[in-house]
């Protein structure tokens, strides 16, 4: 039987946002925590460090070692995994949520900036998963979990290198369901329908409060998905909404940013503008 209690879960991008608040609710289930990101000292511009984040695993029950590295650097990629089996003996699951945003017509994105978002979403989430498989099926199986959208190619217009670097993560997992799957290994995306109240949404300026709903939201559903077992468990782009849904969880109000609100979709509108029209709403 697959059980989350004493299971070995990699987090990157854990320093904040919803990478801290999966890690925090992963602790809550008896996950044992591996977090890495860069961020180990503050700053005055994005409030979380690492350490930060380790505090609240532990506050929650969980164990917590923390790992600062570079996503764009892929022997940190392979020293993060290597340091997460030799202090808990092993790896279970892997969250891939380490990324980069950034959008703009094509004409106006720098090759820096391209380099930039495609070697923290796209680039990290393979060296990352490249290295953590091997782990995986040696424990007979796992979850390797992105953060990243159905691809639907209605929505380019704007963001296409960004929306391409995270479809390049669904493209990923896919890939990694179908050639896993003998070992045990399920491999599924995840993204939110609404905006997501982050530093990165607060500080690009990507809506305001009425519009966002908590990282709590991703963070129950990344519970939710990881509690499946993997043998039983394939591919699906899943949208936050869906997974509650089918774990019963239909009143969503306690994740509002603005309790007197219901967020209007945002982040899946960039994907599948139907969408809303589509699911009423």
């Amino acid at each position: 039987m697959w059980s989350l209690k004493d299971k070995v879960v990699l987090v990157t991008g854990a320093s904040r946002g919803v990478g801290a608040a999966c890690a925090v609710a992963l602790a809550r289930t008896g996950c044992k925590l591996v977090l890495a990101a860069k961020t180990m000292e503050p700053d005055p511009r994005l409030p979380g460090t690492l350490l930060d984040c380790a505090r609240e695993v532990e506050a929650a029950g969980g164990d917590a070692h923390v790992v600062a590295f570079d996503a764009r650097d892929s022997e940190a990629c392979d020293r993060v995994v290597q340091e997460s089996v030799e202090r808990f003996g092993g790896l279970d699951i892997l969250v891939n949520n380490a990324g980069a945003i950034h959008w703009g017509p094509v004409a106006d994105w720098s090759v820096k900036r391209f380099d930039l978002v495609f070697g923290v979403n796209m680039r990290a989430a393979f060296a990352v998963s490249r290295a953590a498989l091997p782990h995986l099926r040696a424990r007979g199986g796992g979850h390797v979990l992105m953060m990243s959208p159905p691809i639907v190619m209605d929505a380019l217009h704007g963001k296409a290198p960004y929306l391409v670097s995270k479809w390049g993560m669904t493209a990923l997992a896919m890939a990694i369901d179908a050639e896993e799957e003998s070992h045990g290994i399920s491999a599924t995306a995840l993204w939110p329908v609404t905006g997501i109240r982050t530093a990165a949404t607060e500080n690009l300026g990507m809506g305001e409060a009425r519009e966002w709903r908590t990282p709590a939201i991703l963070a129950d559903a990344t519970v939710a998905l990881l509690a499946r077992d993997p043998r039983k468990s394939r591919f699906r782009a899943w949208l936050d909404e869906e997974v509650l849904a089918e774990a019963g969880v239909t009143d969503l109000r306690g994740y509002r940013c603005d309790p007197d609100h219901e967020p209007m979709p945002m982040s899946i509108e960039l994907v599948d503008p139907g969408w809303a029209a589509r699911n009423g709403r």
